[in-house]
């Protein structure tokens, strides 16, 4: 999967430039999986949270970065690294990572396809990655402007989801426990478009909240005032999620103003609020009746 790079001095260091040339943000991984970089904060445990505004290396995923000569500096000031991390939610691909762990109790690949039966998806062919301990990573591509939360064992025991804020262990690089490897038949592959079914599902729920009126009856007032109590860092993500619950119930043109007010007051521009709802509704278009519904048994 990684391309040769005569100037790098490692194997890490050549599958992370490797990674950077499609446009994937990585960080140098020591053998241990963690961050190779130690934060130059450690030692004034009163600092303010910095997350990488200093200029400094060493913030975990926030030094991700697709630019070459950086990785380079990254992996210079971490000679050690055995392995890279690849930065989930960024674009151009906005990866969401889905970690099928066989230590878990049961099997997990089993329950990722009654998930896609009960919900009706297909795991397209896409990136897999191999772990040491016979587990397996699947990458799917998020819309822009929406952030997939982590969760370790939310969706089914033994999945695991990397989304915003989160990493994966790229291929090529060696742990203590051994090397991740990209699956046969799938290293010339993009990184698919992850199912809007099983989008819904990696998205959080909404929590009840007190309604004042709104287009679309109850269920818009709900939606409305669950985009109204979005903080920072969810803002995208609630409108979004409420957005595609008005377009699955048929309220979606009635109730975007609405939305777009709400999520205006929320610190949101219309521009993107528009753009987000926008893609809430292309999301949830019926599907053509010919595509098929079984899920992908190597899933």
């Amino acid at each position: 999967m990684a391309t040769t790079h005569r100037q790098a001095r490692t194997p890490a260091l050549a599958h992370a430039l490797s990674a950077a040339e499609r446009g994937l943000a990585v960080i140098p991984l020591s053998r241990t999986k963690l961050p190779a970089l130690r934060s130059p904060h450690r030692d004034d445990p009163g600092a303010a949270p910095c997350h990488g505004e200093c200029g400094r290396p060493g913030h975990g995923v926030h030094d991700a970065t697709s630019d070459p000569d950086r990785v380079r500096e990254l992996f210079a000031a971490a000679p050690w690294a055995t392995g890279y991390g690849i930065a989930c939610g960024l674009p151009p691909h906005h990866l969401i990572g889905i970690d099928l762990d066989t230590k878990a109790t049961g099997d997990s690949s089993a329950a990722l396809r009654e998930l896609a039966l009960r919900h009706l998806f297909t795991i397209p062919p896409t990136v897999v990655v191999l772990t040491p301990s016979g587990g397996r990573h699947l990458w799917l591509t998020g819309p822009p402007g929406v952030a997939v939360p982590n969760s370790a064992g939310r969706l089914a025991p033994g999945i695991d989801v990397r989304g915003a804020g989160g990493y994966l262990v790229g291929p090529g690089s060696r742990t203590r426990h051994g090397a991740y490897t990209t699956a046969p038949g799938t290293a010339h592959l993009a990184p698919a478009p992850c199912p809007r079914a099983l989008l819904r599902l990696l998205l959080p729920a909404p929590r009840a909240h007190r309604s004042t009126p709104s287009p679309g009856g109850a269920h818009g007032q709900g939606l409305v005032q669950f985009v109204l109590a979005a903080h920072e860092g969810q803002r995208n993500t609630r409108l979004f999620w409420a957005a595609c619950r008005a377009y699955e119930n048929g309220i979606g043109p009635a109730l975007t103003d609405a939305l777009i007010t709400a999520a205006r007051r929320t610190g949101l521009s219309e521009q993107e609020a528009r753009a987000t709802i926008t893609s809430a509704a292309r999301l949830t278009r019926p599907t053509d009746p010919g595509q098929g519904t079984t899920p992908d048994r190597g899933a």
